[in-house]
């Protein structure tokens, strides 16, 4: 898909640096400027490479200057805003347009020279290519100065202090890191130089609004009047033989291939199987892959990974991709659960989640099912066993099976659900007890595990009994007398009654316990209560403590995340619960074809290419948090793969 802007959709300097581009190398690195190709937060960078595959990463290659001069004339292609007396750079002002498909093309127009500019990153290693062609129509020599600006540092951090930086040839020592620069014009070294940027999309957050960075040298190329030159730089942590042509003609090359192997057709669907093959990623503690949560500040977490799993690898058919990344989590098992936040050094790994390990069996069912390998089936079943079997006695945070066979879990300041913020001594939402699709997933599991030893010739316990107790509990304790759906929670407290997105999962996974009145109830609810085209609210505006803007210092903007704001990733399951109490008929498609038509312009925002991680509950517009979010861009690839699965009437 092509996004195309101009000066038309860029009319200003904040128009300029609201979106942003992502490009990723498969180990947990990235480049991300914005539009403008600026630094608006300290969390972006053109080279932040990941040292230790895929979290511990580091910025290096901050951002390049860029500056054309024609004869006594000079004027900035790179945009920048700082926070000292230095004069912003406002290259925004001669950006012609914008062009972002397999590789993002830049062109700028200024007083008859033209000057197209192309980035890409170089997959499994840690290096970014910039391609820059001039076209000298101006009647004299023009020269375009490129001027690296170093970090070194971890990603985010944003020194105030002035650090020893030192030029080794093309080698800039910098911080804790190296960067190595290689291309077709030599770089001159000079004198250390720095910048106070200001991090404009960093400030309203609470973040670090403004940070150092620094130069210490130059490149340069003239260009003769008449005259096309085609000036290169690929920057890495080491030393690096690759061209900036080869680096481009490989990500153009690779995005085509992800298309060309997922087998779908519609567009938008080709689109998001390149934005999912940002969060695939190595993972060097195990040797194997995992999902990154999101850029450009999230790590790669149990519940995330087998959340966006099915839609990233299974809808894509990156089946390999997929084994791989349940042979990490599957490995790491321990006392029935799966680890919420991997160790990281000599860190050892949180299990503060009830759904990934319930998640992760109807995960396994998923893949086997897509796939046939029983092979597989049988190497999981161990764990999968060990997961049902420590459910059902007990495990840690308070995760244990009822006498009714529901599943409840938590208690104290344990955060145990996806709606997990803890603001000190305030759990705006504790949810502890039995919560509605925690005992969705454990039923499908249940269910699973019945289906699974059938094929597998391994006893089947009495999975299929305690499924029908769970069923029958289920419904008496979560199926609203008044028809709106079910209850959010059974606890004995007022949150119980509060209208939830989590509710529409109980619609949409493997095995389901509803009958098809009650499935349309819940869509029903969903729609009238929680549904817009971004994603689902939260808690219903109806409610006393819905929170309708997202914003703020860390403590407001968590007391309104699962208060009301909008999430992308539920409305995957919001779709497909649509396709199936419409029948899964053409017609039933047409009509979520419809819903999605926003998608395109959903995809221009933002980060261009990518779906976010929120909204604001009100007014979802402009998208917040991470700006590219693996479960958003995986649970909207299930449903366009479903569509194609059915087609249209």
């Amino acid at each position: 898909m092509r996004h195309v802007f101009s000066r038309q959709t860029l009319p200003d300097l904040a128009r300029a640096q609201e979106g942003c581009f992502l490009l990723t190398n498969g180990l947990g690195g990235y480049a991300s400027l914005s539009t403008a190709f600026s630094m608006t937060r300290a969390d972006q960078g053109l080279l932040v490479s990941a040292v230790t595959p895929p979290n511990v990463r580091r910025t290096l290659l901050a951002r390049m200057e860029e500056r054309l001069t024609c004869g006594m004339q000079s004027c900035c292609l790179s945009t920048q805003d700082f926070a000292d007396d230095t004069p912003a750079e406002e290259g925004w002002q001669r950006l012609s347009s914008f062009v972002a498909e397999d590789v993002p093309v830049w062109t700028y127009d200024w007083r008859g020279v033209r000057v197209e500019r192309e980035v890409a990153m170089a997959q499994g290693i840690n290096a970014v290519a910039l391609r820059y062609t001039i076209v000298n129509r101006s009647g004299a020599n023009c020269t375009l100065t490129l001027r690296p600006w170093v970090l070194g540092f971890e990603k985010g951090h944003a020194p105030e202090k002035p650090w020893p930086v030192k030029a080794a040839g093309s080698r800039i020592l910098t911080g804790e890191g190296e960067v190595y620069l290689q291309g077709s014009d030599g770089f001159v070294p000079e004198a250390v130089r720095y910048q106070l940027q200001a991090y404009r999309h960093d400030a309203p957050d609470g973040r670090p609004e403004k940070g150092l960075v620094a130069s210490t040298g130059c490149i340069f190329r003239e260009v003769a009047a008449g005259e096309t030159a085609v000036v290169w730089v690929v920057a890495s942590d080491a030393p690096c033989a690759l061209t900036a042509e080869e680096i481009i003609s490989a990500q153009a090359a690779r995005r085509e291939a992800l298309r060309s192997t997922s087998g779908l057709r519609d567009e938008v669907a080709c689109e998001l199987v390149c934005a999912a093959d940002a969060f695939i990623v190595d993972r060097a503690s195990t040797g194997g892959k995992s999902i990154i949560a999101g850029y450009p500040f999230f790590a790669d977490w149990g519940r995330d990974t087998m959340i966006a799993l099915p839609g990233c690898c299974l809808s894509t058919r990156r089946y390999e991709e997929a084994k791989s990344i349940l042979r990490t989590f599957l490995a790491c098992e321990q006392d029935g659960l799966m680890p919420n936040l991997f160790p990281e050094g000599g860190n050892e790994p949180m299990y503060n989640t009830v759904d990934a390990a319930l998640l992760l069996i109807n995960t396994v069912w998923l893949y086997v099912q897509d796939t046939g390998d029983l092979s597989f089936a049988r190497e999981a079943w161990p764990v999968m066993v060990r997961i049902v079997e420590k459910y059902r006695s007990g495990t840690r945070h308070g995760i244990r099976m009822d006498s009714d066979g529901l599943i409840a879990a938590g208690g104290g300041f344990d955060q145990v659900t996806w709606m997990d913020v803890r603001i000190g001594d305030i759990l705006p939402t504790p949810r502890h007890g039995k919560p509605v699709e925690i005992n969705a997933y454990w039923y499908s599991a249940l269910r699973v595990m019945d289906a699974l030893a059938d094929k597998l010739g391994e006893s089947a316990a009495d999975y299929a009994p305690l499924a029908e107790q769970v069923k029958d509990s289920f419904h008496r304790a979560f199926v609203r007398e008044d028809g709106c759906g079910l209850r959010d929670l059974v606890s004995g407290t007022p949150a119980d009654e509060q209208i939830r997105c989590n509710q529409i999962w109980a619609v949409t996974q493997p095995f389901t316990m509803l009958t098809p009145e009650e499935e349309r109830s819940v869509v029903d609810t969903v729609y009238a209560h929680l549904y817009t085209p971004c994603g689902l609210r939260t808690l219903s505006p109806d409610d006393l403590q819905y929170h309708p803007v997202y914003a703020g210092e860390q403590k407001e903007r968590d007391m309104a995340y699962h208060q009301g704001t909008v999430w992308p990733f539920p409305l995957g399951a919001y779709y497909l619960a649509c396709l199936k109490v419409g029948g899964g008929t053409p017609e039933a498609a047409a009509e979520v074809r419809r819903a999605l038509r926003p998608m395109e312009a959903i995809l221009q925002e933002g980060c261009v290419g990518q779906l976010p991680e929120i909204y604001d509950g009100e007014t979802p517009a402009l998208s917040r948090g991470c700006f590219a979010q693996a479960w958003s861009v995986g649970e909207l690839l299930r449903v366009y793969a479903a569509l194609e699965e059915v087609g249209t009437a």
